[in-house]
């Protein structure tokens, strides 16, 4: 049986018919796919969050981009909760979380990171460094973090000092910046990351 990987969606706003809707980039479930896993959105307004991942089982929890925080401007507060909420369970049930983008951001304030408004890092390519080695990768965010706090370990970072990815090793917990499912072809370094960290 395929190992399950759920992720999340982003909340569209539709004013002209009175909705709030759940959507992904369908390159994620694209993604997922590619390294070996069965693709479960996640909604943002189930009523017992807990019970849908116990029931579910998942390898693992993508945390995706889209939709600011609602501290740095965000309109979707069902998006803050949904996510805040995996976290715990994550950490909880030792469940490997991937985050990127915004997903990243998440983590960041879950821990008490502080994001700030950064130049030059929307539809770019730039270089970081770190851990992982040199690497190019894809940019699409406003906001980002300059510097971490315990447990969470800086893995890469950007020239300019932008945290680009960060880890908690000791809970399975990886996230950057960079949004693997818009690179084309889908680059061999995320796939094997990602397949690492789920198992």
């Amino acid at each position: 049986m395929k190992r399950v990987a759920i992720y999340t969606q982003r909340v569209e706003i539709v004013e002209s018919y009175q909705e709030r809707r759940d959507c992904a980039d369908q390159n994620i479930p694209l993604f997922l796919e590619a390294c070996g896993y069965l693709p479960i959105p996640v909604p943002n307004v189930i009523s017992d969050l807990e019970a849908f991942v116990q029931t579910i089982e998942p390898a693992g929890i993508v945390l995706t981009g889209g939709n600011s925080l609602i501290k740095y401007g965000g309109t979707a507060p069902e998006r803050d909760e949904t996510d805040h909420q995996l976290i715990e369970i994550a950490l909880r049930k030792n469940i490997p979380l991937y985050g990127f983008c915004r997903g990243m951001q998440s983590v960041l304030d879950y821990f008490g990171c502080e994001l700030v408004n950064v130049q030059g890092h929307v539809a770019k390519r730039h270089t970081v460094n770190g851990v992982w080695g040199s690497m190019e990768v894809n940019s699409f965010h406003n906001q980002a973090c300059k510097e971490v706090k315990n447990p969470l370990r800086v893995m890469a970072k950007t020239e300019d000092g932008v945290i680009e990815a960060v880890a908690y090793p000791e809970k399975n917990i990886v996230v950057t910046m960079w949004h693997p499912e818009r690179e084309k072809p889908f680059q061999d370094k995320d796939i094997e990351r990602f397949k690492e960290l789920f198992g």
